[in-house]
């Protein structure tokens, strides 16, 4: 039931209802937050004056959709205080902040859970709060480096590939900081208790190896790069180029999908190559010749309908395009951008992207009222000026 102190919020999706304080930044936390804002949670995003994230355009920086945004200067006198009043209304904080920075700009764990015994305060940084890197600077390509997961992606007689900032800032930092206050928040309700969640990407990228590891023990993962079933030493495991200059990606690992593969390739004579290690170099150059034969396109036609477990390479431009991608509405366009939909879906809780990137300072007489803030003098809606 709304109530005067819980006033309505916008919001639609599992997490309707659900708060959330985002201290600005750059990366893994923005990206955090939008997760949950596209699940329905109600994100105010605190920018600081003149602080832009990304060096492009705000109107484009789809990680700041479906949140709303407030401008605070924290070091001025009643910063922190401003902070607090959100913290105190909030069940979840998220920031991206070197450790002990929050705390020295009074918005830290001990000040907002005095205001907010329940709060989940999400921490969101590359070395963790602790241990002896915990104060460096550093990026996704030093965290994944020293987890070994970098180490494994590559050809061996080259320098291993850099996965742009998917695997560290996104998938070993991003979503295990949302699993994480998801996690605290259902001990919160719970409790009453809020806690700290201390989501590092060295730790999520390492946790993201667990399989690996597993294999690496029992003797079934080389230490080394392109030695293996899943990293593209395997020849059934691994792209191709095209007569084009373009990429098909290969995944015929079980023997009724190699069998397929083989078939349609015309190579059915190399069925016994599929574990003959030995043959393994002999299977990867008729593949590939037999590749280089047609383009991207043609192939793409050979193997469509198959169970050959093969799809064309496509670029970033192409796959909102592909019929798969648009006929369950993958992508999506909203002011103008084409971007990827929310996921995952809902049955009873449909999500969707409901606003474009959130300008600073723009939403700041709507969030003091909806969270029942005081509004204060300077607080004046961000206008465009002619």
């Amino acid at each position: 039931m709304t109530t005067a102190q819980t006033p309505t919020t916008p919001g639609s999706g599992p997490l309707s209802g659900v708060r959330v304080v985002e201290l600005a930044g750059i990366g893994p936390g923005p990206f955090a937050a939008m997760l949950l804002a596209d699940l329905g949670a109600d994100v105010v995003r605190v920018d600081r004056p003149g602080g832009a994230g990304l060096a492009i355009d705000p109107a484009y920086d789809v990680t700041n959709r479906n949140k709303r945004s407030v401008v605070v200067d924290l070091k001025a006198p009643d910063g922190p205080a401003r902070v607090l009043d959100l913290a105190e209304r909030a069940d979840i904080l998220v920031e991206g902040y070197r450790p002990g920075v929050a705390e020295r700009l009074g918005v830290g764990p001990e000040e907002c859970h005095a205001r907010n015994p329940r709060l989940v305060y999400g921490r969101m940084t590359g070395w963790g709060q602790e241990g002896p890197l915990a104060h460096r600077a550093g990026h996704d390509v030093a965290y994944i480096a020293l987890t070994g997961t970098l180490g494994m992606i590559g050809r061996p007689d080259e320098p291993p590939a850099v996965p742009a900032n998917l695997l560290g800032d996104y998938a070993g930092g991003s979503l295990y900081l949302v699993v994480g206050v998801l996690a605290a928040l259902h001990h919160a309700r719970a409790t009453g208790t809020g806690q700290v969640v201390d989501a590092a990407i060295v730790d999520g990228t390492a946790h993201l190896s667990a399989m690996i590891h597993g294999m690496l023990a029992a003797g079934g993962w080389q230490d080394r790069r392109s030695a293996n079933l899943l990293d593209g030493g395997c020849p059934y495991y691994g792209t191709y180029e095209t007569a084009d200059g373009k990429y098909m990606a290969v995944g015929a690992l079980e023997s009724r999908f190699y069998e397929e593969f083989l078939h349609l390739l015309g190579l059915d004579d190399l069925a016994p190559a599929r574990k003959d290690w030995t043959r393994w170099g002999e299977l990867r150059e008729r593949v590939a010749a037999r590749f280089r034969s047609r383009t991207r396109d043609e192939w793409t036609a050979v193997f469509e309908g198959t169970d050959a477990c093969v799809a064309p390479v496509l670029s970033l431009r192409e796959a909102p395009h592909h019929p798969h991608l648009a006929a369950r509405g993958t992508f999506t366009d909203h002011g103008g951008i084409t971007q990827p939909a929310p996921a995952p879906r809902f049955s009873a809780t449909p999500t969707a992207v409901r606003t474009g990137p959130a300008r600073p300072g723009a939403d700041t007489e709507a969030v003091a009222r909806d969270w029942a803030i005081p509004a204060r003098a300077d607080d004046a809606p961000v206008t465009g000026s002619d």
